[in-house]
């Protein structure tokens, strides 16, 4: 079964498929070490480790040497964040996805924001059609950015969100993931009023797996929280070192030396 298969199998389960995002070669293989059956990557946790700010910033030959890095350590399946691909040019946009498809993705991640949904409708349809003529599976995750941009008033997002999962749907998209829905009545709308497995990101308030489960929800992303927790325990250390210079500062539950060499061994 290929890499793809078995990520496609990943949402079909009752309780949601947890992608602790990573953002580094590094971050990616310690979380699949964990367990994690997949991996899925934070666009906004790739940015900050590569030196650029999040929002469509990032140059793809650093997105694609960056994801070569990964797929290198990797056994299980990865997804890659490209936020709005890169480009406003559909064809632009397939050839990015298919050279990271020829390096052995299994899916992607890939955002409306403030664009026409008619925008990311073409650039999934051409991305389909260059995988298709490639004889190549990638698993095509659109994001609605309904509920996180607040594109519309607070009452007509859920409508929204399914209006556009919708149209990404007839364009060929496999999942529809709508950061920032946390309310379970939403959450049932959207599952009720859309044919792709619903994605939801980690946000204040969202209730447990289990029961997202139970709402339909058949994905779960920390999105780029875990490296802001990470990135924020370096910046207390950091100063406390800077502050007093002693080395008991540093000495905060660190990852043994070993452990970190077993894991790319």
């Amino acid at each position: 079964m290929s890499k793809t298969s078995t990520f496609r199998q990943l949402h079909t389960r009752s309780i949601p498929l947890l992608l602790p995002n990573a953002w580094d070669a590094g971050s990616a293989r310690l979380i699949e070490a964990q367990g994690a059956p997949a991996i899925a990557t934070t666009s906004a946790g790739f940015a900050w480790a590569l030196g650029y700010a999040d929002g469509r910033k990032l140059p793809f030959d650093e997105v694609a040497a960056s994801v070569r890095r990964i797929v290198r350590v990797l056994e299980v399946p990865l997804s890659v964040d490209v936020e709005n691909g890169y480009s406003d040019d559909p064809a632009i946009v397939a050839d990015h996805v298919m050279q990271l498809a020829d390096l052995g993705i299994a899916g992607i991640n890939i955002e409306d924001g403030a664009d026409a949904p008619s925008l990311l409708a073409a650039k999934i349809e051409a991305i389909k059609d260059a995988l298709l003529r490639a004889g190549m599976d990638v698993f095509v995750n659109a994001r609605s950015d309904a509920f996180l941009a607040n594109l519309v008033e607070k009452a007509k997002q859920p409508q929204e969100a399914i209006a556009r999962g919708n149209v990404y749907a007839s364009a060929g998209a496999d999942g529809l993931f709508v950061p920032a829905l946390v309310q379970p009545s939403d959450i049932e709308t959207i599952v009720d009023g859309i044919r792709l497995p619903l994605n939801v990101m980690a946000f204040p308030g969202l209730t447990d797996a289990v029961t997202l489960g139970k709402l339909g929800v058949r994905r779960l992303s920390a999105g780029s929280v875990i490296s802001q927790v990470v990135l924020g325990r370096a910046k207390a250390l950091a100063a406390e070192f800077l502050a007093h210079g002693r080395s008991e500062a540093l000495d905060d539950r660190p990852l043994p030396y070993s452990e970190i060499q077993a894991l790319f061994a």
